[in-house]
């Protein structure tokens, strides 16, 4: 990431980690914890902020009235919302999420208005801000999660069918403002889309069938949000999963930086060692989040669990292998005592990347489970997330 680049990266924080469904309590927490994240690590000039917004958040801010002093805020605390995150259509926080976040999925007309509400939204605030900004991107659910009937042609031809439709509104945009908004697939574990395979053969099947002009304008509007710790949990090389995207000439949008848990049980030397990793491997199960699980095993397979607590229950007392966890923990950290990290795949997929000439790279930090991390391994949030800015500056300097 050292070589030289005509635009500077982007770098932000994902607000999703903060809890609040409407409007107040997001402009709420902003004031609360974003400006501090500011004062500690952007003091001086502004900084980005990947925004989330609940369904109902946006719904409140459709009312212009709304929509303009938000942005006047934003702008007079020289927070920039290059970014949003369009994955988590509720709320976030409820006691138990688990597959809620995958509903709406993009089969489903509440996603198409609730993207395109977004995507409007972030025009606005984008032309209220003192610096121009003409590229932004907004992340999306891998069309959602299959169901107990599994994924039909038909299911996936209507979640082409609307995306390509999406495509058009924003191709107006862009017609009108100058303001380039690319809504970016994300593919996570388990989902219908859960690895770059999946998402070249998706935009070859049901994206780029149209003539060349739609063609053009679908890979100018939608690419993908390469999440580093879900492309991690499905034991994809950093290099190997960009490497598919640029041969389909696919655009990356964005990149999440995000770090999984890692639980190597070969390295363990005997049975009280690995007993005892097991153990604080039990101690990242809890209900909120669906944490899925993939385990390498020793012939090379892969075998993945929905969640946590079922890969520990298939298990047993005798696990084996090298278990890879979705549960995003702190970037800085190496290790959790015991537990590893995928750390080491952050700057794995830095050294891959392929700077673009007319635009900056977007990268949006999004640890969002510093709340239900085990209790030994909480700090104050603002404090957690201001020191994952600064690690991650340091990171691009390498």
């Amino acid at each position: 990431m050292s070589q030289p680049n005509r635009l500077q990266p982007v770098i932000g924080y994902c607000t999703n980690v903060h809890a609040g469904v409407n409007l107040s309590e997001v402009q709420e927490n902003l004031n609360r914890y974003s400006l501090e994240v500011k004062k500690n690590v952007r003091p001086n000039t502004p900084m980005g902020i990947g925004l989330w917004l609940s369904h109902t958040a946006s719904r409140d801010l459709l009312d212009q009235n709304s929509l303009h002093r938000f942005a006047d805020w934003l702008d007079q605390h020289s927070l920039v919302p290059f970014t949003f995150n369009g994955f988590p259509y509720s709320n976030f926080h409820q006691p138990v999420v688990k597959h809620k976040v995958y509903e709406p999925d993009w089969s489903q007309p509440e996603r198409f208005q609730y993207t395109l509400n977004l995507a409007k939204i972030q025009l606005q605030l984008l032309l209220s801000q003192t610096k121009p900004v003409h590229f932004a991107t907004l992340s999306t659910l891998p069309l959602g999660w299959p169901s107990k009937e599994g994924v039909t042609t038909d299911y996936m031809d209507q979640c082409g069918r609307q995306l390509i439709q999406l495509c058009e509104e924003l191709a107006k945009i862009r017609e009108q403002s100058d303001i380039r908004i690319m809504v970016c697939l994300e593919p996570e574990p388990g989902c219908v889309l859960d690895t770059a395979k999946d998402v070249c053969q998706f935009f070859e099947e049901q994206l780029l069938t149209g003539d060349a002009d739609q063609s053009e304008r679908i890979r100018n509007h939608i690419g993908v949000c390469h999440d580093v710790c879900h492309s991690s949990v499905m034991f994809e090389g950093q290099d190997d999963a960009l490497s598919q995207y640029r041969q389909h000439n696919i655009d990356i949008g964005k990149f999440q930086i995000s770090s999984a848990i890692e639980a190597d049980f070969e390295r363990c030397k005997d049975a009280t060692q690995r007993k005892a990793l097991l153990s604080q491997l039990n101690t990242f199960q809890e209900p909120r989040y669906l944490h899925q699980t993939s385990v390498k095993n020793l012939d090379g397979s892969v075998t993945f669990h929905q969640d946590l607590s079922l890969a520990i229950k298939d298990a047993g007392s005798c696990p084996t292998g090298i278990w890879r966890v979705h549960f995003h923990v702190p970037l800085f950290a190496s290790s959790l005592d015991l537990v590893g990290t995928t750390q080491k795949d952050i700057q794995s997929c830095l050294n891959s990347i392929e700077r673009p000439a007319d635009r900056p790279l977007h990268f949006e930090l999004e640890t969002y489970a510093w709340t239900v991390l085990p209790e030994p391994l909480r700090v104050p949030l603002a404090e957690g997330i201001s020191q994952e800015m600064t690690w991650f500056d340091k990171q691009l300097e390498n």
